[in-house]
């Protein structure tokens, strides 16, 4: 009796930690990303805070907080209806579908959208990979592209 109870605990702790393992090795899209800047005098400081939801089969991104710059910040650079309009809560990220591709490096890779740039105003096409609590995201204009790394938010 005792060996039986045994194996089941020893059974069940295993199976415990497959499914662990399982759910941290997700590559979950959805969620708050800390976006650091790459150009400029704040160069390699945290930037933004930004939330990336689904809507009918494909994810968007959202500014949710700033981290530089007052909150109240509007995009004077934006084209169009987002011209002025307040960084926080712009969509800045649109249209990205889950390709089904896997890369070994960088995770999932999500495609078909855009990305648009809040200091310049520019929209460029975009990829983004994810990896466990990091995204790569790609924009590109032509054969260049600049890349970013974002950081899950977990607090």
């Amino acid at each position: 009796m005792r060996k039986r109870l045994l194996t089941i605990v020893i059974l069940s702790a295993v199976a415990v930690a497959f499914l662990s393992v399982g759910l941290r090795a997700q590559n979950v899209v959805t969620g708050t990303w800390k976006t650091i800047a790459d150009e400029g005098k704040d160069k390699g400081k945290a930037d933004s805070y930004l939330e990336i939801f689904e809507k009918d089969g494909a994810y968007f991104a959202r500014i949710s907080k700033l981290l530089i710059d007052p909150p109240d910040k509007v995009c004077d650079k934006c084209k169009g209806d987002l011209n002025n309009k307040p960084l926080i809560g712009l969509v800045i990220m649109s249209d990205m579908k889950k390709t089904g591709d896997f890369d070994k490096d960088f995770g999932d890779e999500y495609a078909g959208g855009e990305i648009m740039d809040p200091n310049n105003g520019k929209s460029y096409r975009c990829k983004i990979w994810v990896k466990g609590d990091l995204m790569t995201v790609r924009g590109y204009v032509a054969m260049f592209h600049r890349t970013q790394n974002w950081y899950r938010v977990t607090d």
